[in-house]
């Protein structure tokens, strides 16, 4: 089997590399021009016709899409860029998919609610991003599925990874220098492993293949909840523990309006997964557990 991996080098893609090399033939690009039994192929989203070009010179059986533009704030001034590559090119993968009944996978966002409420959004709640990002985003859902392809679009949220940067190592760079932080309280989420975001892709994608009626969009994210402050606590307390010399001594609560930025958040990131365990058959650890590892990673080197 061929696959087409899109965004190889991104938390993500650097983790699928790895979880999707058991299926088969792995075709992995970058915005890099790239030497493959294929050609030099270009996997850059920006570049829709060159996209178009890539797919077509692979015809894989199953395209994975581990590539977007994540700069929220960025977004709002950056629209065009960021549509091309959040939708226009969903569109064109979902096109390609389409035309040579390949299955494609697809990472989206929590984004694409608007964050009211306290209740974990469920895969049929309605819609309505607060920011132009998550329209973006939402966009190319909406695109993917009107193509008639086979896909698997799997929304999470606050993505970490323990290659590259994120905000539990934000977080330890900062407690190394201040006395005090200042951490919004007000926002409750989960944070997802870049690790788990490619295993369940990878398990589901082996069922979906043989069942391609499990295609469809669904909630990833692990078990439990937490807000940015219990989060950064969280680490600043576990890398303490485990013999950091920390100069931090308060991390304060504060909520998001006291910290404004260019591109409105969502309060509530909260994502009901039934869908997805009861599908596959999943369980889902607690993401205390996934932190724990990438920690322990972060702080070994």
């Amino acid at each position: 089997m061929k696959i087409l991996l899109l965004g190889k080098n991104g938390q993500v893609g650097w983790e699928l590399q790895r979880a999707l090399s058991v299926l088969g033939e792995v075709i992995a690009l970058d915005r890099h021009p790239a030497a493959t039994p294929y050609g030099t192929l270009v996997g850059d989203l920006s570049d829709l016709a060159g996209l178009r070009e890539a797919i077509r010179s692979v015809s894989p059986q199953v395209i994975v899409n581990a590539a977007a533009y994540t700069a929220v704030d960025k977004a709002e001034t950056e629209r065009e860029l960021a549509h091309t590559i959040n939708a226009l090119a969903s569109q064109v993968m979902a096109e390609e998919a389409k035309r040579l009944d390949a299955l494609l996978v697809h990472y989206s966002t929590d984004y694409v609610f608007d964050g009211s409420g306290m209740k974990p959004w469920k895969e049929t709640d309605a819609v309505a991003p607060v920011n132009y990002y998550g329209a973006t985003k939402l966009e190319g859902e909406q695109l993917i599925v009107a193509s008639g392809c086979k896909h698997l679009i799997f929304r999470t949220s606050w993505v970490y990874a323990a290659r590259g940067n994120n905000f539990a190592k934000t977080m330890l760079r900062l407690a190394k220098d201040r006395a005090s932080l200042n951490v919004i309280a007000d926002q409750i989420g989960v944070p997802t492993g870049a690790d788990l975001l490619a295993d369940v892709a990878v398990a589901a994608l082996q069922k979906a293949l043989v069942n391609p009626e499990l295609c469809g969009i669904y909630h990833l994210a692990p078990a439990g909840e937490t807000s940015w402050h219990a989060y950064a606590s969280y680490v600043i307390d576990f890398a303490r523990a485990n013999g950091e010399v920390l100069a931090v001594e308060t991390i304060s609560p504060i909520a998001t309006t006291e910290y404004p930025t260019p591109a409105s958040r969502p309060l509530n990131s909260r994502l009901a997964t039934d869908k997805l365990r009861e599908t596959f058959s999943l369980h889902l650890p607690d993401w205390q557990s996934g932190v724990t590892r990438m920690l322990m990673e972060a702080l070994n080197k």
